[in-house]
């Protein structure tokens, strides 16, 4: 059998394939005319967008014009009815006497101060013009309160001398004014050996601070003498008491005494309290056996339990030593510069 060879068959007829082709490619290129024209009218905003941003001045843009014009927009806006028509009755000219009325009332609620009207009442008289009648207000550093503080009222146990010491303080005032009496002595078989009484006007210069001004009595077995006093009594910081005073006598006599204590708590009923006093004088006085610069000094330690704030007995010792001028006149009359003591008493107040 003879193979014959294969020949593709030609016709005469053209194919449909590249037309095909070639009209979806042409469809693909094109876009419809409406997708054209909104296309267009993007880009066209964009660049009027970006054209005006790069146009317009931020610096030139003013904040309160902007809050102006909305304002007047409003009020604008408040003379007309829901139709944007002027409301009844309202003219151009009535509206804007209207609003530079308001705006006149809004520049007077801003203002503030002036003058009170003349009828308004007076803030520092009584409601409605009453008062308390028979019984004035009166604030508490208007009233007058008094006390009385016996600090020690004790049996002195010397080694010379057995003697009762007390040393008492009393004010009656008000809180920056008061009359303060301050006595202390030392009484022996019924008999006052040395006392000192002290008158004084005390006024508060700061917190727990008063100045004292007034008059100083000394009465005993020696010429009773009497001086000038002047000094400071409060709570310093860490709470020491302290009380500071300077005396001028007659004959050119001057004297200054400075006392301090100071209060520890060892439970809330027994309390310690040291306690220093210092004494000096600006000139010999023979008569009552006082040398000129420091004369004494007495160191003591008491310790007390408060049966009640206002009462508490106590026990303690005291240590007195006699320097300069007066030590030679204690020698010279028989006594001891240098003693300790024991003591036993009372400390109350009310």
């Amino acid at each position: 059998m003879k193979l014959r060879a294969f020949t593709p068959k030609i016709t005469d007829k053209p194919s449909h394939l590249p037309a095909l082709g070639a009209a979806v490619l042409l469809s693909l290129s094109v876009a419809p005319s409406w997708a054209q024209d909104a296309e267009a009218e993007a880009h066209a905003g964009h660049g009027a967008s970006a054209k005006t941003m790069e146009e317009m001045n931020h610096g030139a843009v003013s904040h309160d014009a902007m809050s102006m014009e909305m304002d007047m927009n409003m009020d604008d806006m408040s003379t007309m009815d829901r139709n944007g028509e002027m409301a009844p009755g309202m003219t151009h000219e009535g509206a804007a006497l209207e609003k530079k009325d308001d705006m006149t009332d809004r520049g007077a609620m801003s203002m503030q101060g002036g003058a009170a009207p003349l009828d308004a009442r007076d803030p520092h008289a009584y409601s409605g013009g009453h008062d308390f009648g028979p019984f004035p207000l009166r604030l508490a550093d208007r009233h007058n309160f008094g006390a009385l503080l016996v600090d020690r009222l004790e049996a002195v146990r010397a080694d010379d001398d057995d003697f009762v010491a007390y040393d008492l303080q009393a004010r009656y005032g008000r809180d920056y004014d008061r009359l303060v009496l301050k006595a202390e002595g030392d009484v022996s078989d019924g008999a006052l050996e040395e006392g000192s009484t002290q008158l004084l006007w005390g006024h508060a210069v700061a917190p727990f601070w008063d100045t004292q001004l007034g008059l100083r009595y000394d009465t005993g077995e020696a010429p009773d003498q009497g001086w000038l006093a002047f000094g400071i009594q409060g709570l310093a910081p860490y709470w020491f008491e302290v009380d500071a005073a300077a005396y001028v006598g007659a004959a050119g006599r001057g004297a200054v005494s400075v006392e301090a204590e100071y209060e520890l708590l060892l439970t809330q009923n027994l309390i310690l309290q040291p306690h220093v006093e210092m004494t000096a004088y600006a000139k010999d006085d023979g008569e009552r056996g006082l040398g000129s610069g420091l004369s004494d000094v007495v160191l003591g330690l008491r310790l007390r339990y408060e049966i009640r704030r206002e009462f508490a007995p106590y026990i303690g010792m005291e240590w007195v030593g006699t320097y300069g001028g007066s030590a030679d006149y204690a020698r010279a009359a028989g006594k001891n510069t240098d003693e300790m003591r024991v003591v036993a008493g009372l400390r109350f107040w009310f």
